[in-house]
Parts: structure tokens; sequence; C-alpha cells
């Protein structure tokens, strides 16, 4: 496997700003997908949305064949990457805001600075990057217990131990791709995963969906699945394949603005008091931690 990249190219950049976008809407749209859609349909309909949408692509490119050769990772990579996080993330909006959704998945650097210590990589300890640890579990402590959030109760508590969840998956996920699937045709990867998840919730979606679904809430899941899901698991793939599987995670210091911004803008969300003191400690972890308060990366 070659080294991470020591400098982002303008084409990683552009990668950056593309995933900052893309993962950064999800939150908005499962928001408005679950006022009438169970969390199983909704799952179940962005995946093979976005299948439908790759599956041509896929075959042109003959990208199936090759992944099916490594299947045993293909699908290790579709229940981290998306059977649990899809899932976890869309029965969490049932009680949390959206923008605060992203905000906790924008955690994700911080749990893949302890997976990086776990495998070896010394430099976790480097006193920067572990006060970013520190810091970073510091801002989300401050969000549950602070001021505006208790109102929610357990059920809002569960809520964020499941969105913490979909973070640690989030981490490993980049790890499966670039160390077991780095040879196999990405588009091969994501079409039978995609598949392979959608299939397996379908009857799980149609046995929980009690209500017509709105309007409303089809047209977000068709976006979440074009979108955020079709066209943002291609631009991942080649977002870790340009700057590394550590690096790749970085977009989501931004994500959560946009989450945020967008729950406020569109869905007249309320930022209380626990929001807006956690989100710069939040913020300002995950880039220590996974950064070591340097700029630039050391050559």
């Amino acid at each position: 496997m070659s080294a991470t990249p020591t400098r982002v190219t303008p084409r990683g950049w552009m990668l950056f700003a593309a995933m900052s976008l893309l993962w950064g809407m999800p939150y908005l749209f499962i928001k408005e997908a679950v006022d009438t859609l169970s969390p199983a349909a909704v799952v179940s309909g962005r995946t093979l949305l976005a299948a439908l949408v790759l599956l041509p692509l896929a075959l042109r490119a003959r990208a199936l064949r090759p992944a099916l050769r490594v299947w045993p990772w293909v699908l290790a990579f579709a229940a981290v990457e998306m059977a649990g996080p899809f899932f976890l993330l869309s029965h969490a909006e049932q009680t949390l805001s959206s923008g605060l959704t992203g905000l906790l998945v924008s955690t994700v650097p911080l749990f893949a600075a302890l997976i990086a210590l776990t495998r070896g990589d010394r430099s976790v300890l480097h006193p920067a990057r572990a006060i970013g640890l520190v810091v970073g579990f510091v801002g989300v402590a401050v969000i549950v217990v602070g001021p505006g959030f208790a109102d929610g109760g357990t059920a809002a508590l569960a809520a964020v131990g499941e969105v913490l969840v979909v973070a640690v998956l989030y981490a490993i996920a980049p790890f499966i791709i670039a160390t077991k699937l780095r040879d196999v045709p990405s588009l091969g990867t994501i079409t039978i995963a995609l598949i392979a998840v959608g299939i397996a919730y379908l009857p799980i979606g149609l046995a929980t969906q009690h209500e017509v679904p709105s309007i409303r809430s089809i047209g977000s899941l068709v976006l979440l699945g074009v979108l955020c899901t079709a066209l943002a698991f291609v631009a991942f793939f080649a977002l870790i394949r340009e700057v590394g599987p550590v690096r790749a995670p970085l977009f989501t210091y931004v994500n959560p603005v946009v989450a945020i911004l967008l729950g406020v803008l569109l869905l007249g969300e309320q930022l209380h008091i626990g929001l807006l003191l956690g989100f710069p400690l939040v913020i300002f972890g995950c880039w220590m931690a996974a950064t070591g308060a340097r700029l630039r990366p050391r050559r």
C-alpha cells in the first residue's frame, strides 16, 4: 500500500468540497423522509435508488466481477458503511434535530485516531493529538448535558448513542477500503454493497411502513438516494484514493456547518446553548486529534 500523500492536490480540495456538501445534506433529507417513512424503508429506498443509478455505470465499466471475487470484504464494507449507519441515523433523527445529528457524526476523526492507535500508529499519543481527543469528547459531553438538550430525556440520549456508533463505523470504513478493497473498482464495490443492503432491508421496510408517505418524504428520499448516496460514494472513494484513509474523513469538519445551517434555515430547528458551546469544542478537538495541530502535514 502506498504512503499517504504529503500534499493535498487541487483535485483533492475539489473532492473535499463536494463531500462537505454531499454528506452535509443527508441529515436534512433523512429528517424529512422519516416524517412519514419508517427508518428501514428509508434505508432500503435510498440504497436501491442509488444502486439503480450506479448499476448501468458499473456494468459498462465491467466493475462487478472484480468486486464479486472479494465479496466477503464488500459485504463487510456494506455493513460498516451502509447497513448499520443508514438505519441508526434514520432512527436517531426521529428524535434528534438534523443539525445535531450532523455535528455528532463529525466526531469521526476522533474515532479514526483511536482506531489508528490500535493499528500501531503511535503518533496518536502526541500531546496535541491526545488533547484533541479529550477536547472533542468534552464537546460532545457539553452538548448532551447542556441546557436545552436534557428536555429530550432518555430517548434523546439513546439517539445520541446511536449516532456515535455511526461515527465509529464511519471511521472504520476507510481502512477497509484502503487495505482490503484498494485494487477493486470502486463502482463495483459500491454497487454490490448498495444492492445487498437494499435487498436486506426491503422486507423490513415493507413490514414497518404503516402509512402512505408524503410527497415531501418521497422527494427527500429520492435526493438522498441519488445525490447523497450514489454520487457521494463515488466521490468518497475518489477522495480516499487521492488523500488516503486518514485524511479522507476530515471533510466532516465542514459537514456539521452545512447540516446545522440547513436545519435552521429550512426546518426551523433551534440552536440550544449546549450545541453552541459544544460545537467549537468538537470541531477543534477533531482537528487537533487528526492533525496534531499542524496546518500542513509533516513530510
